[in-house]
């Protein structure tokens, strides 16, 4: 008999009235405005302007949306379009199924269009916002248990997790919470790479890389204490297999970024001033006030030789 357990909801949705209020929706409207409010924080702070990061995150957000779903459909096709299945359910982005994998991908193509379109490099803005991109996880995560979906191995720990519904083959029981562990997680990793940002000053695109690297390290052993059935290789599951290859990408990265590029971006928007780029705007300016006091003093060395070769003159006359 289990003493305390975390209990599951009801039902994933509320209606107010005719409409529907989803769980699953809900924490990831939430975590999008998380990681667009920490997002434009950061990047004034590196001297952008404000609202940039949401006029970016307009062609960013859509797109990563796209991009998770299509990734979950791909490779969970068997819920969609085997024997018995519904295609249509393949569009039913609320009832849940989402991976990060192609969420990430296809929003760095939506970003990059946005911060073309602005002039900005991708780089600087991934590094302003990945934080946010953590946080927005691990708001999202929880949508996962308004549904019931993606928990762990059987447990009684007192923080299992208390799985209700016996849909979709669920057995009920208590089992580990890998949605509240990759949530915890995923806010450590918000915290390391904002001291490390602070710490080391990263830039062109190593915030967003040590984000990256810090997060596939927890999913890999979080996929490999979940239950739910996935495509295997060589007795690991494939989101196994993807965080240790995206996990070795961005370690590289890190590497040879900050041999060639090393330091941080002196500009990271055109025509902005606040942050870091003001800073420099002010060195820069006290660097023309010593110019200028050096440019008066010659000239009035000028004036007073000047000066002294016509009393010369004078006196010789």
């Amino acid at each position: 008999m289990e003493l305390a357990f975390i209990p599951s909801p009801s039902r994933g949705v509320l209606y107010l009235g005719p409409i529907p209020l989803r769980g699953y929706a809900f924490c990831i409207i939430i975590g999008v405005f998380v990681a667009v409010w920490l997002g434009n924080k950061r990047w004034i702070a590196r001297g952008g302007r404000a609202g940039t990061v949401a006029d970016i995150a307009v062609w960013a957000v859509p797109f990563g949306l796209v991009g998770g779903r299509l990734y979950h459909v791909i490779t969970d096709y068997e819920l969609y379009f085997s024997e018995g299945r519904d295609w249509v359910d393949a569009f039913k982005i609320w009832e849940g199924g989402l991976g990060i994998w192609g969420a990430i991908a296809l929003g760095a193509v939506g970003a990059w269009i946005g911060c073309r379109r602005r002039g900005i490099p991708l780089p600087a803005y991934a590094d302003a916002i990945a934080p946010g991109i953590a946080l927005a996880q691990a708001i999202g995560r929880w949508g996962n248990w308004f549904n019931q979906e993606l928990y762990g191995k059987p447990t009684d720990l007192p923080w299992a997790l208390e799985i209700t519904s016996s849909a979709d083959g669920r057995v009920p029981g208590t089992y580990h919470p890998t949605f509240l562990y990759e949530s915890l997680w995923c806010i450590g990793v918000a915290f390391l790479v904002i001291w490390a940002d602070r710490r080391f000053r990263l830039g062109h695109g190593r915030a967003f890389a040590l984000y990256v690297a810090a997060y596939c390290t927890g999913r890999a052993w979080i996929e490999y204490m979940r239950v739910d059935d996935a495509h295997h290789i060589l007795g690991l599951r494939l989101n196994v297999w993807t965080a240790m290859f995206v996990f070795l990408l961005a370690v590289t990265y890190l590497v040879l970024s900050a041999k060639k590029r090393p330091g941080r971006e002196a500009v990271v928007e055109p025509g902005a001033s606040g942050g870091e780029a003001a800073g420099d705007d002010e060195s820069a300016g006290e660097g023309k006030q010593d110019e200028a006091k050096e440019d008066e003093g010659k000239e009035d060395e000028f004036k007073a030789d000047e000066a002294n070769d016509e009393a010369g003159s004078a006196k010789k006359s």
